[in-house]
């Protein structure tokens, strides 16, 4: 049976209300899913804090731009976002054949892309593998970057500046992305690691 006048009109309060507060729910339990701070999740968005405080609250019914932006940076469409994100487990599986793959320059190292694309402007990270003999040289990132390069199997040589260190599997190096690098395998054996670039650190000294 259909609803008129008045009536409609209470319907539809009390439907937007209910959809605002099933938004705030959703997006405070995916942002700390996350480990987000409101002011992380502003920043991934380009929605203001007190905004996003607002909505959490139910004190606030959003734009569809702003729901729209919030649905982005927590990797979640707009429909999830709006109805709980309820939809399925919180598990993302991608298949071999769908992990991007780059090949360095001598075509003797392999990098697959294992992190969030949507991260790739600030966070980016990799499995690294390298041929004997294998290189893979970068330019300088933005001011502050840093890279972290595990090794896992092998052993890999890292050069920044007129720095260079070697790391063997089991080991870390940690140095400045901002500055051109390299990365070898002066072994005789293939090498393997995981490559963390963290893109907007804070500036270092």
């Amino acid at each position: 049976m259909g609803v008129e006048g008045k009536d409609k009109a209470k319907v539809l309060e009390a439907g937007a209300a209910a959809l605002s507060n099933q938004l705030g729910r959703t997006v405070s339990k995916l942002r700390k899913a996350y480990g987000l701070s409101l002011a992380d999740l502003s920043t991934h968005s380009g929605v203001a804090k007190s905004i996003i405080s607002q909505i959490e609250r139910n004190e606030t019914n959003p734009t569809l731009t702003t729901i729209w932006r919030l649905s982005r940076a927590l990797d979640v469409s707009i429909g999830s976002i709006l109805h709980g994100g309820d939809d399925g487990p919180f598990i993302e599986h991608v298949s071999r054949g769908g992990t991007p793959t780059l090949v360095s320059d001598d075509g003797l190292c392999r990098l697959a892309v294992i992190g969030w694309l949507q991260t790739v402007d600030w966070l980016q990270w990799y499995d690294f593998r390298a041929e004997p003999g294998g290189a893979l040289g970068s330019q300088a990132h933005p001011r502050g970057s840093i890279e972290c390069l595990s090794v896992l199997e092998g052993e890999l040589e890292v050069e920044v500046g007129e720095a260079v260190e070697i790391a063997r599997a089991g080991e870390t190096l940690r140095y400045r992305g901002d500055r051109p690098h390299r990365i070898r395998n002066r072994a005789v054996a293939p090498a393997h690691a995981t490559m963390v670039c963290i893109l907007k650190a804070a500036a270092l000294d």
